[in-house]
């Protein structure tokens, strides 16, 4: 019987001290992989206090009812459906989110997961297998301009053209149906790349994230934290992506603005209302000392702030 597949939990004392858990609170782990954060979070709970997870990914959500904690309540779901699964539950107001975006290492490191040229498996990488298409069946029907789209914006690749074409060229032999098969494809592709970096990761990189819409995932949920977090709650970010980042950063330095008003209105600084969020310190990244136990870890960057008293 093989073991079962691991993750390593990323800035896990950061993040739940960003957090600032209070006994009595009430959180959202947005992304439970297998459960590093939500445990850290239900230690520092008291016997009143909640935790809400979400997991897109079903395997996520079988591992987590290994925890038979009351006070946990798991939720098979995208964290963009925040809202809707908190006015179910009836819930108003949280104080904490955490968002720990990406991939865990148990859905790259199985290789039925489709998510790694290291294995020859079936094209899949999907978070969520119970629904969606693959991305062996959108390569089966999109156009290289879509396929040059995707793999340049989302892997910032490029030679994306030039793999978009050859994919095209190689699928009127037969479909591409496996890891390996699009992996030798882009390799062939692309034509320089960087020293010890696989010419198909960008490329890999960008299908999954456009298959997962993790991007559109991330904009969607942002706003709606904001919302539900009382005052004094916490918002933490933990991305693996520069794209993931900029959307982060960007949401939270506007959020932490005051409302911008049309030029030469006579309005005084001192008179403009509060803005909704508090940046909680500078970005954060792994120290050395965790990337050499976890070289995944090593591209990580943690960003909190805070819900002020304004309105929403």
């Amino acid at each position: 019987m093989n073991a079962p597949l691991q993750h390593v939990t990323v800035l896990l004392g950061e993040a739940v001290d960003a957090l600032a858990v209070k006994p009595d609170g009430i959180y959202v782990d947005g992304t439970f992989g297998r459960g590093g954060h939500s445990s850290a979070v239900l230690a520092r709970l008291g016997a009143t206090g909640r935790l809400i997870a979400f997991d897109r990914d079903p395997q996520a959500i079988a591992a987590g009812r290994a925890i038979a904690d009351p006070r946990l309540e798991l939720v098979h779901a995208p964290f963009s459906e925040l809202a809707e699964v908190l006015d179910r539950l009836g819930v108003t107001e949280i104080d904490g989110v955490l968002l720990d975006l990406g991939v865990s290492s148990p859905q790259l490191d199985d290789a039925a997961r489709g998510m790694s040229f290291r294995f020859d498996a079936p094209l899949d990488m999907r978070m969520d297998t119970s629904r969606g298409q693959t991305v062996a069946d959108w390569l089966a029907e999109a156009s290289v301009a879509e396929i040059t789209e995707v793999i340049r914006e989302y892997g910032e690749e490029r030679f994306a053209h030039a793999i978009a074409k050859a994919i095209a060229a190689a699928r009127t032999g037969g479909a591409i149906a496996t890891t390996g098969q699009l992996a030798a494809i882009v390799e062939k592709a692309v034509r320089t790349r960087e020293p010890g970096q696989h010419p198909a990761t960008r490329s890999f990189q960008a299908l999954r994230i456009f298959i997962n819409q993790e991007l559109e995932e991330l904009s969607r949920v942002l706003p709606d934290c904001v919302a539900r977090l009382r005052a004094g709650g916490r918002l933490v970010v933990i991305s693996f992506h520069s794209l993931e980042d900029r959307i982060v950063k960007r949401f939270m330095r506007d959020e932490a603005r005051p409302p911008q008003l049309p030029a030469r209105l006579p309005v005084r600084a001192a008179d403009l209302p509060p803005p909704r969020l508090l940046l909680v310190g500078k970005a954060q990244r792994p120290g050395p000392a965790e990337v050499a136990a976890n070289p995944r870890a090593r591209s990580a960057v943690m960003r909190v702030a805070e819900r002020s008293g304004v309105a929403a």
